[in-house]
């Protein structure tokens, strides 16, 4: 039998994942690494961190799973969207890679805007120009570094450098080039246009490929770092948001997802590019050749309660430590013994700025209504609750655009939570369903490498193979209509305080 090895380069570290053909998981190892913030809105990894990561984590599963590189039938590649790596002509990293989440760059999407014009960048990518993207991180480092612009050869993804390091040859996919702002999502091509336009050089894209395509193969040298076999064929893969899509099953029309990882995102399959009229959700290329996909995107989901964790939530982590449990489980059941609602108390989460519904790198996180009975359980609940409502914003913009919502499949951080999860129903009026693998992106391109080694005909026929429902969380109507009151609440609370935003973000700048 020919096993299936799934490597996803996440935000905090990479996971490797090893599946047989039936979605049975034979092992798995996350290897983690540093985020750096040298300045407020900045985020920078070291891409060779990832690279130590990806060797190391695929060796641990093939030990753990008592197999050889041989027994691999083939590898997909995910990773954080929107990263730039840049490399020169000997194939070097330049300087740290620009992640998803920094925010610098918003001079450069006006720069962007005014010089190739708003109308050409919507026509060509379908999405605006925003700070997160991939073309103004290049803009960037063109007018803050020319010494390291100078010098550039290549800009590569996240995932596509791990790609160069495992075969030496240069090559993407069209649902991670979607997030760069130079693809041509309609035509699943670069757009010569666009870098026309801003003076991007097309040669330093790699070639895209469909994501169950085989596009590269392991080398002797990344064979003898990785324990992988040389030539196994290595699949396009995918962006993270849609190789996880993959992975829950989001391949027909009327099934979306809704994630809560370090950021949030609904994702919902489309048989053709819809576009939101007002620029609020991404319409990219899906993982599922020929298919496209809509999905609103919040920065700081999950990252929002790893951040009341980390300032707020010391006793929590002591007792989650002394009873060998995990401290999001001990803050979980500490935030049920407050009411739904939390007696007027709302949490924004734009603690990294925000996305989709507002495209604003200065928002901020907020907690409003504060008074004298609210206790840390009423903190945290208003932080599960805000992600909720972050994710009710796009449920929202997809109702408006016609996209149908037959069934919500929910993964990540908040689907591991009871509470959080009926919170989720609750908010968004969905009943929320889990399924019976939850291994996310990892996942989703072990199953697209699949397809690409002949173990499946396509990416639909992989996701009937491997996943089933497990379980159903439906709205409690009383905590709906509440969450329906409190989100109007949330909803208004940013028109307030938008341009207030940016004056704080100017005292921070000093």
């Amino acid at each position: 039998m020919g096993y299936l090895l799934g490597i996803d380069i996440g935000t905090s570290g990479t996971k490797a994942l090893l599946i047989d053909e039936t979605g049975r998981v034979l092992a798995s190892a996350t290897e983690e690494y540093p985020l750096l913030t040298p300045r407020p809105g900045w985020a920078e990894q070291h891409p060779q961190d990832w690279w130590r990561a990806t060797a190391d984590a695929t060796r641990a599963v093939l030990a753990k799973a008592g197999v050889t590189g041989a027994d691999v039938a083939g590898v997909g590649l995910s990773g954080q969207m929107h990263g730039s790596v840049f490399l020169d002509a000997n194939n070097e990293v330049i300087r740290p890679a620009l992640l998803w989440c920094d925010q610098r760059t918003a001079a450069q999407c006006q720069w962007i805007n005014s010089t190739a014009g708003e109308g050409l960048v919507v026509e060509e990518t379908l999405n605006p120009m925003l700070t997160g993207f991939t073309a103004p991180k290049i803009i960037w480092l063109r007018q803050e570094e020319p010494e390291h612009y100078a010098r550039v050869r290549k800009v590569l993804l996240p995932k596509d450098y791990i790609r160069w390091m495992l075969s030496g040859e240069f090559a993407s996919e069209v649902s991670d080039a979607s997030g760069t702002a130079l693809l041509n999502v309609r035509q699943r091509q670069w757009s010569t246009r666009l870098m026309n336009a801003i003076d991007i050089d097309p040669a330093w894209m790699a070639p895209v490929f469909e994501s169950q395509e085989p596009s590269t193969r392991v080398s002797a040298r990344a064979a003898e770092a990785t324990g992988l076999a040389a030539g196994t064929p290595i699949v396009g893969g995918g962006g993270d948001q849609a190789a996880g899509a993959v992975g829950n099953g989001i391949v027909r029309t009327g099934v979306v997802s809704s994630t809560t990882g370090t950021s949030g995102v609904v994702f919902a399959f489309m048989d053709e590019p819809l576009v939101d009229p007002r620029l609020r959700a991404h319409t990219f290329c899906h993982a599922v050749p020929g298919k496209w996909h809509t999905m609103g995107v919040m920065l700081s989901a999950g990252g929002s309660l790893r951040w009341i964790r980390d300032a707020l939530c010391g006793p929590e982590r002591d007792v989650a430590a002394a009873m060998g449990k995990d401290p999001y489980e001990v803050m979980c059941e500490e935030a049920a013994a407050a009411p739904p609602g939390c007696e007027g108390l709302v949490f924004l989460p734009y603690l990294t700025g925000e996305r989709t519904p507002y495209p604003d790198p200065d928002a901020k996180g907020v907690f409003f209504g504060l008074h004298l009975r609210h206790t840390r359980a009423h903190l945290i609940r208003a932080v599960l609750e805000g992600v909720a409502f972050g994710l009710k914003d796009s449920f929202e913009i997809f109702a408006e655009m016609g996209v149908p919502v037959d069934q919500v499949r929910a993964s990540g951080g908040g689907a591991r939570s009871k509470l959080w999860l009926q919170i989720q129903a609750d908010a968004t009026n969905h009943a929320h369903h889990t399924i019976n693998v939850e291994e996310g992106p990892a996942l989703g391109v072990a199953l697209l490498a699949g397809v690409g080694a002949g173990v499946y005909r396509s990416v639909a026929e992989a996701c009937d193979a491997v996943i089933r429902l497990a379980s159903e969380t439906k709205p409690i109507p009383g905590n709906a209509e509440l969450y329906s009151r409190c989100h109007a609440l949330y909803q208004r609370l940013y028109g307030h305080l938008a341009s207030d935003f940016k004056e704080a973000s100017a005292l921070a700048a000093g």
